[in-house]
């Protein structure tokens, strides 16, 4: 099942937001990919039938065939095009949110470790630039299939390897001069934590990132109206439309 929000918390999850998602946190849930178009809602999947669903002012189309509609159902489909539309720059908003609070939990977890200024700022520096490029990448997107499986995953791989190395090298080079000075105790402490940090720097990123769940917590009612106005509105050969899902 795929999301229904054009979600920028995939991105997140990626990062250890994988219990934030508005999957998780507001159940719901879709077979479709969703995409914004100035004209038009679109919705799309492999299968089953039918494959590409599209919403504008009341109509709806199905594999490319006007579906005929109730009067009712045409204002229901209406009103789920404006406020799934109104919706989409809230989720924005959170996930905004989200970038910051991660870039500011990364930058304590290395305040921490005590690292040397120009670590510090190197890091700073390759943060600022992923920050950058995340919100710019939230901004620019209107569909599902911009943060479906391996890219969050590359995105999130890109990120770690640009910040754990700096991270870990000046915390190996700490374990040197600790070496130098005869504290071999310090200097082990050190280059165990050196070669931890890859697997322990996400669980506490991910505990900090629960400061967000209230934000996407708000974002649930919308969310299950959206659910409730697609009720009852039939697609092609009179089955229910279904477009998004709730779990009971």
């Amino acid at each position: 099942m795929r999301r229904l929000i054009p979600s920028a918390f995939l991105a997140l999850a990626s990062l250890g937001l994988h219990a934030q998602d508005l999957a998780t946190t507001c159940q719901a849930s879709s077979s479709y990919d969703v995409t914004l178009k100035p004209a038009e809602l679109s919705f799309d999947r492999p299968q089953p039938a039918p494959f590409h669903v599209e919403l504008h002012d009341g109509s709806l189309r199905a594999d490319g065939a006007a579906v005929s509609l109730r009067p009712e159902d045409q204002d229901r489909l209406a009103l789920f095009e404006r406020e799934l539309r109104a919706l989409e720059p809230r989720v924005k908003t959170v996930a905004r949110n989200g970038v910051d609070l991660l870039a500011r939990a990364v930058r304590e977890e290395a305040a921490n470790l005590g690292l040397e200024s120009g670590s510090m700022a190197e890091l700073n520096q390759r943060l600022d630039a992923r920050i950058a490029d995340l919100k710019q990448r939230i901004d620019a997107s209107h569909s599902t299939h911009d943060w479906q499986g391996d890219l969050a995953d590359q995105y999130a791989s890109q990120v770690a390897g640009d910040l754990v190395p700096v991270l870990a090298g000046d915390l190996g080079q700490q374990a040197m001069q600790a070496a130098l000075s005869g504290d071999m105790q310090a200097a082990a402490s050190l280059r165990d934590r050196a070669a931890d940090l890859a697997t322990q720097l996400r669980p506490r990123l991910e505990q900090r990132m629960q400061a967000l769940r209230p934000q996407i917590q708000a974002l649930c009612p919308s969310i299950r109206r959206l659910a409730e106005l697609q009720q009852g509105v039939k697609g092609p050969n009179g089955q229910a439309l279904n477009l998004l899902q709730i779990a009971q």
